[in-house]
């Protein structure tokens, strides 16, 4: 009885992960635009990206400083300007993902939003990137609004 569930648990968990979720998109010039990674001299700007293929039907849900700024989908992106100062970026999903940023201004800092497998639903890691691994995971995505 236990294997069955477990079975029928890790089926519906690949029916979630396997189809395509929508996100409202930015036009192709925005997504050109932020793609040329220029620098505020009074800002930070905050790349979050999610260049996996991996859990396309599922939307995960991005916060900065507890204000939600949107659902990422496979292959996608949000960026956002920043204060100076420290921020936390959270991602939600069966657990939740916390990660702290120092930003200063001038900077830019990535974050790659790594979705895994649970039981019953996806989980998601942050992870703070170099830049180099962070501006190639960008470019392997399209921004959303």
């Amino acid at each position: 009885m236990k294997l069955r569930f477990a079975l029928v648990a890790g089926l519906i968990t690949l029916g979630l992960l396997g189809g395509c979720a929508s996100v409202p998109m930015a036009s192709a010039e925005a997504d050109a635009s932020a793609k040329e990674f220029t620098s505020l001299s009074d800002k930070a700007k905050l790349y979050i990206y999610r260049n996996e293929s991996l859990g396309s039907a599922v939307k995960l849900p991005v916060l900065i400083d507890n204000a939600w700024v949107g659902d990422t989908a496979a292959k996608t992106y949000i960026v956002r300007t920043l204060d100076p100062g420290v921020h936390t970026v959270l991602s939600k999903a069966e657990q939740d993902s916390v990660l702290q940023i120092n930003a200063q201004s001038g900077q830019s800092y990535f974050v790659w939003q790594e979705i895994k497998m649970g039981l019953f639903a996806p989980r998601t890691l942050l992870h703070a990137v170099d830049e180099a691994v962070g501006r190639k995971g960008v470019t392997e995505c399209k921004l959303i609004k």
